[in-house]
């Protein structure tokens, strides 16, 4: 019998480490390096991971909203932060925690040029973000006279950074687009160059970015997904190491008779003879009904058992019919061997969305 007591997410820093070196290695020396730890680092843990990554020499973090910024800040982590997607009603909290804004349209441009002129603060640092093809956030090539008008005029504000965000460089039968983006991008940053008062940093690269276009590495790339363990390839998540392993235990074993039904709205009717493992693990912590009803899967004894029924709010069902096993053992979901993208591909998603929906009632350990 495991001597596992609880659900638990192992975060290995160790492997962190690893994917932090190779994706380094992959860039070109005097590159920065923006860490993105956005919703508790994919899921991890914000601010362990972030420390951890301010340790192995990362230039900037990079969240998506002001509070995320806050608890690192809180916590004590001193590097520029860059918030990708700040919302007005925060951006004093902001300049009072020093964190960087990404300003994405004419709007959070005056907006921000008016929260930060009536606090007193001069040169403060922002980010410029362009839409060049994700059509998510960002100015247009044409709002440019507009920025350089109302920047030029005023010193409250600095721009440190103009950034794009690739929209399928992962994809390489896209690659005709992603190279458009890097030619609408660099014509607006050489443009930038020529207009604004002071130098800043471009950045363009995600992990895929970073991996697929080594001539888009600009002065800045954004790492996400790699420093978790996945290169949005085989080849490159070869290369690189989950950090996170979810596991549980069995906490019940049932025989069940054919005819008989398994979980709510009888969610799955034996059609033989099973016996059934129950995992204190429910959609509560991160694992939704869509796991349910053979879709889903995890290892009992390095053997694959389907999820059976209905994931419950709690808990849910595995076949163990054949699996020599009891109360007690363990349960992985995902790890560095059974990839949380193979889990995830099996009920259509992604792994981003698997590893960033495990809730905070799953404890996290850490191994180093």
């Amino acid at each position: 019998m495991s001597n596992l007591t609880d659900t638990v997410l192992e975060i290995n820093l160790s492997a962190l480490e690893h994917n932090f070196n190779y994706l380094k290695s992959r860039v070109t020396s005097g590159t920065k390096i923006l860490a993105v730890v956005k919703a508790l680092s994919y899921g991890s843990d914000a601010i362990t991971v972030a420390r951890k990554l301010e340790k192995l020499g990362a230039d900037y973090l990079g969240v998506a909203y002001v509070k995320e910024g806050v608890s690192l800040r809180k916590n004590l982590l001193r590097l520029p932060i860059l918030v990708m997607h700040p919302q007005e009603e925060n951006f004093e909290t902001l300049i009072e925690n020093a964190l960087e804004p990404a300003i994405f349209n004419l709007h959070s441009l005056s907006a921000f040029l008016k929260t930060a002129t009536s606090i007193g603060v001069t040169e403060y640092p922002v980010h410029l973000n362009f839409n060049t093809g994700l059509n998510r956030l960002g100015f247009k090539e044409q709002d440019i006279p507009q920025i350089i008008s109302l920047l030029n005029q005023t010193s409250v504000l600095k721009v440190v950074g103009v950034y794009s965000h690739l929209a399928a460089s992962e994809d390489l039968e896209k690659t005709t687009f992603t190279e458009q983006q890097i030619l609408i991008f660099n014509k607006i940053s050489n443009t930038l160059s020529k207009k604004l008062k002071s130098s800043f940093i471009k950045h363009l690269c995600n992990t895929s970015g970073l991996l697929n276009f080594p001539e888009a590495h600009f002065d800045m790339v954004r790492c996400g997904i790699g420093l978790f363990g996945y290169g949005n390839s085989i080849k490159e998540s070869k290369k690189l190491l989950p950090i996170a392993c979810l596991r549980s235990k069995i906490s019940h074993i049932a025989h069940i008779n054919r005819g008989d039904s398994i979980g709510y709205n009888m969610g799955h009717v034996a059609q033989k003879p099973l016996t059934i493992a129950t995992v204190p693990l429910g959609h509560a912590d991160g694992i939704s009904r869509q796991y349910g009803k053979g879709v889903g899967f995890m290892y009992v004894n390095e053997q694959k058992a389907k999820i059976v029924g209905n994931v419950c709010m709690d808990m849910l069902m595995i076949d163990v019919s054949g699996i020599d096993c009891e109360i007690g053992d363990s349960v992985v979901v995902f790890n560095n061997k059974h990839s949380a993208e193979d889990l995830a591909h099996a009920a259509g998603t992604i792994s981003y969305e698997l590893i960033t929906g495990i809730t905070t009632r799953v404890k996290r350990v850490f191994k180093s």
